[in-house]
C-alpha cells in the first residue's frame, strides 16, 4: 500500500496562519518536482555527491508531507550514498596527490572537473 501524504506537520507549523500554510504548500508543490527530477538525473549519471544532495533536500519535503516510511527510506539511502561518496573520494585522493606532486592542477581546481 502506498503512503498518502498529510498536512499534519504543515498545520502544526502554520497554526491559524492561512498565508503561511499556503506558502509552505506552494513551496513544496514548486520545489518537489524539480528536486525529484534532479535526483533522477544525478542517479542516471551516477553523480553520487549530487544524489546525496538531492536526497537530503527531498527528505525534508517527504517529512513535511508526513510520509514516515518514505522518510526512513530516504535516510537509509543517504547513509548508503554517503558511504559511496567517501569510497569514491578515497579512491581519487591518491591519484590527485600524485598529480599535484607532478605539478598538474588538482581536480577541483584549474579547469579539471
Amino acid at each position: 500500500m502506498m503512503e498518502k501524504p498529510n498536512l499534519n506537520y504543515v498545520n502544526n507549523l502554520s497554526g491559524d496562519d492561512k498565508d503561511l500554510k499556503e506558502l509552505l504548500i506552494d513551496v513544496i508543490k514548486t520545489e518537489f518536482p524539480e528536486e525529484k527530477k534532479k535526483y533522477y538525473e544525478s542517479y542516471h549519471n551516477k553523480e553520487f555527491k549530487k544524489i546525496e544532495e538531492n536526497v537530503h533536500r527531498l527528505k525534508h519535503k517527504i517529512s513535511i508531507l508526513g510520509l514516515e516510511k518514505s522518510y526512513e527510506t530516504a535516510k537509509e539511502i543517504l547513509v548508503t550514498i554517503k558511504a559511496k561518496v567517501k569510497a569514491v573520494y578515497a579512491s581519487i585522493l591518491p591519484i590527485e596527490i600524485a598529480l599535484i606532486a607532478a605539478g598538474a592542477p588538482h581536480i577541483n581546481g584549474q579547469g579539471i572537473d
